[in-house]
């Protein structure tokens, strides 16, 4: 009887957490299930186990579980209009290179500035510090990625849009 009770207050704890963790500036923060932070952690392992959803053309799913619409389509178009070959992401939009020895990945909390708000990840690739900002918005399926900005300026909408 002492373990169902401790499971019951080790699960009513949990989704309590869940609760507050929750955003709640938004209109559909029920709806919301996973923070931006780990809406972009989750694509980094996504990544990591099948080169994730950027260059792949079997589910286009994939793309709209973390990305905008209007991402995700330029996403999808690129691959399908590739045709195997390099398209317009001619490089690794999660690190912003071609080649890749990644060392010291941290995604890190989400920062509101402007009405905007953006996680930062930080890591060193070839021990040069490298950081990327993923620019991420409330949408009633909960948090997606609308853009990705580059430590040189660029971001991902301008290389897609050619830009």
């Amino acid at each position: 009887m002492r373990l169902i009770k401790s499971i019951l207050l080790i699960v009513a704890l949990s989704l309590g957490a869940n609760l507050f963790a929750a955003p709640h500036n938004s209109p559909t923060a029920a709806a919301k299930r996973i923070s931006p932070r780990v809406l972009v952690l989750d694509l980094y392992r996504q990544h990591a186990k099948q080169r994730g959803p950027f260059f792949q053309t079997r589910s286009r799913a994939l793309l709209t579980r973390y990305f905008t619409k209007d991402l995700a389509d330029l996403i999808w178009k690129d691959r399908v209009t590739a045709k195997g070959e390099v398209g317009a992401l001619d490089g690794d939009p999660l690190y912003n290179a071609q080649d890749m020895e990644i060392k010291n990945l941290k995604v890190h909390e989400p920062q509101l500035a402007e009405g905007v708000t953006r996680v930062l990840v930080s890591f060193s690739n070839f021990g040069k510090q490298q950081e990327i900002k993923f620019v991420v918005v409330s949408k009633a399926a909960g948090w997606k990625i609308a853009n990705i900005e580059y430590q040189e300026g660029t971001t991902l909408l301008g290389i897609l849009k050619g830009n």
